[in-house]
């Protein structure tokens, strides 16, 4: 019995020594990974950074490509001591400069170790040539090629981005892909496609001697790792479109934002003042000067301003209307200069009266669509106005409102609706009417829209009820979309209410101001448009400015939101600069008889006028 104990105990340490001898053999003979790790403290990588993704229009014009700048890198635990004057003659510094850094290396020795790191950014051409000749005086110095970004076309600083070296934050939250002097897209596009842009680093291995001195390649190369330059990008964006809308915009504040409908496309995005081009390259030479600006040149107010959006506003309450039935289209109601309740008068502009639908969406009469909400309020097939209100309220998200439209464009924000919880929150339950909230009527009060949505409502009006996602990047090789892009999103309403009030919006700028057309400056022979006028009221300074339009009207190709702080009345400024844009858009010029138009817009500078907080 003892002998067979001892037999299966010998049989055991047998399979367990096999085992431990198998393992060895394979992590010495066939898995060098371990070797490589115990290595890795003579070997020196040697970064090659990738050629980031060249950007395109969507008719194949570069708007971003890429082109050569040359780094000083320096690896701190290499460096010998060294004729600093010297140095700083090289590369055309102070002294103290090199001292400082030298100094912040000496502090932060243990956390950059053997690493690299860059020294000067972006040096010139000449200079790089006369450092290369005298590197061999300084040890651990070195010089470095890599690719910036170079913009041959003006598509707007805002919507393309910039990109900049990441930061300590920027490197923990992306755990593994980054290091200290990488660079990555922070805004726009290059934010938005980051991951596709950005590429992949390669690298050299050189093996370290015991004085730390590099002596050769590691295995003769051949664990070196080629750069892989990131996917070019295709967008949405018409290059010429943006230029032009650029140049329409300059010295006014606001937005101006262009869609084709059928397909959701934004085909130009501009958020004025924005970042000039020029300033992207290098956008930490001019971080300071952007940041102090009080027009705010950063914020990109076509996706993150939540503006009201007046009487534009009217055509959703219409459709709302229709829908349940407190509306028809023959139906006419009075207008006095105003809806009047109690003491108080909303009111309007002096026009005929009573009006009907068609009649009232061409004139944008406030009276009409007081009347029209009190009736969607008070609709007795429901318990209560808050019930209306929060039925109202679906009505309103199914257009797109009140959350975010799920662009591919960053930062973007979903505006603001109020719900009966809201205001019983203000009022009281029970403690407000119709009356109470009449300003929703047209646009104001709790409704904050940003650009984009209007944008994406008018294209929802010209498809008669449904509308794509606004997204600004196209599949291409290489590049996915999301799916959500190619679907249609419809609204409660049904398709045929939009024709009832899309006459309307045809009248408004094509009958002639005679009339009562409040947008008679947008019309152009033969292009058919349809719009809305809107004049928001402004508690810092002078009304807002609104416009939407869409065109041709039975076959539309662009619809236009442009929204212009501080401006006035829709029909005066947003207006013509949203119809000159269609027409660029659809003619690719403007015609001899609307050249005073154009030159009216882009000569006009109504920045004075705005109140910056």
């Amino acid at each position: 019995m003892k002998d067979k104990r001892s037999y299966k105990l010998i049989i055991g340490l047998g399979v367990v020594a096999a085992i431990l001898l198998g393992k060895l053999f394979y992590i010495q003979i066939i898995d060098n990974k371990y070797k490589i790790n115990a290595s890795n403290n003579s070997m020196v990588y040697d970064i090659i950074y990738p050629t980031r993704g060249v950007i395109y229009d969507r008719n194949g014009k570069i708007i971003v490509g890429n082109k050569v700048a040359y780094d000083i890198m320096v690896t701190p635990r290499e460096v010998k001591p060294f004729d600093t004057l010297m140095l700083a003659d090289a590369l055309g510094i102070r002294p103290d400069l090199i001292r400082e850094k030298m100094a912040e290396y000496a502090r932060n020795r243990r956390k950059i170790g053997y690493q690299s790191v860059v020294f000067l950014k972006q040096v010139p051409p000449e200079t790089y040539m006369r450092f290369g000749e005298l590197q061999y005086n300084f040890p651990g110095f070195r010089g470095q090629v890599r690719s910036i970004r170079d913009y041959p076309v003006d598509a707007g600083g805002n919507l393309l981005g910039y990109v900049s070296e990441v930061d300590q934050s920027f490197i923990e939250a992306h755990e593994g892909e980054y290091r200290p002097g990488d660079y990555a897209g922070k805004t726009g596009i290059e934010a938005a496609r980051e991951k596709d842009l950005k590429g992949e680093k390669g690298y050299h291995i050189y093996l370290r001697n015991s004085k730390n001195q590099i002596e050769q390649r590691y295995k003769d190369g051949l664990m070196d790792k080629e750069a892989v330059p990131g996917r070019d990008i295709v967008t949405t964006i018409d290059a010429d479109l943006q230029q032009y809308g650029q140049s329409l915009m300059q010295n006014k504040v606001g937005s101006l934002v262009a869609i084709e409908p059928k397909t959701g496309e934004i085909l130009s995005l501009v958020s004025s003042p924005g970042i000039h081009v020029d300033m992207l390259a290098n956008i930490g030479q001019h971080y300071d000067e952007i940041s102090r600006d009080p027009y705010k040149p950063m914020f990109n107010r076509a996706v993150q301003a939540p503006y009201p959006p007046g009487s534009v506003f009217k055509l959703v309450n219409g459709l709302i209307g229709l829908q349940e039935g407190t509306l028809r289209p023959e139906m006419a109601y009075p207008c006095s200069n105003g809806y009047h309740f109690g003491s108080h008068t909303l009111g309007c502009h002096t026009h005929r009266s009573p009006l009907v639908l068609e009649e009232a969406v061409m004139m944008s009469c406030n009276s009409y669509f007081c009347y029209v909400l009190r009736n969607v309020l008070e609709n007795k097939k429901y318990k209560d106005i808050a019930e209306s209100l929060d039925r109202w309220n679906d009505y309103v998200q199914s257009f797109g409102f009140g959350h975010k439209l799920g662009s591919d464009f960053p930062a973007e924000l979903g505006g603001t609706l109020p719900t009966s919880k809201y205001y019983n929150k203000i009022y009281g339950k029970g403690g407000w009417k119709f009356t109470t909230i009449i300003s929703i009527s047209i646009g104001q009060g709790e409704v904050g829209v940003t650009p984009l949505q209007i944008a994406n409502f008018c294209a929802t009006v010209a498809n008669r009820g449904w509308y794509r996602i606004p997204h600004i990047i196209k599949a291409s090789e290489g590049v996915k979309i999301d799916p959500k892009y190619y679907e249609k999103q419809y609204t409660m309403v049904d398709t045929l209410q939009f024709k009832k009030v899309i006459k309307g919006m045809w009248r408004a700028v094509n009958s002639g101001y005679g009339v009562g057309a409040t947008a008679s400056i947008a019309a152009v022979p033969g292009l058919d448009i349809c719009g809305k006028t809107g004049t928001a009221q402004n508690p810092r300074g002078a009304d807002n400015s609104v416009f939407i339009c869409f065109a041709p009207e039975n076959d539309p190709k662009i619809a236009v939101a442009a929204y212009i702080e501080n401006a006035g009345f829709g029909a005066t400024w947003a207006a013509p600069i949203a119809s000159l844009l269609v027409e660029k858009y659809l003619q690719g010029e403007i015609s001899e008889e609307r050249k005073y138009l154009e030159n009216r817009i882009l000569q006009a500078n109504l920045m004075s006028g705005v109140k910056i907080d």
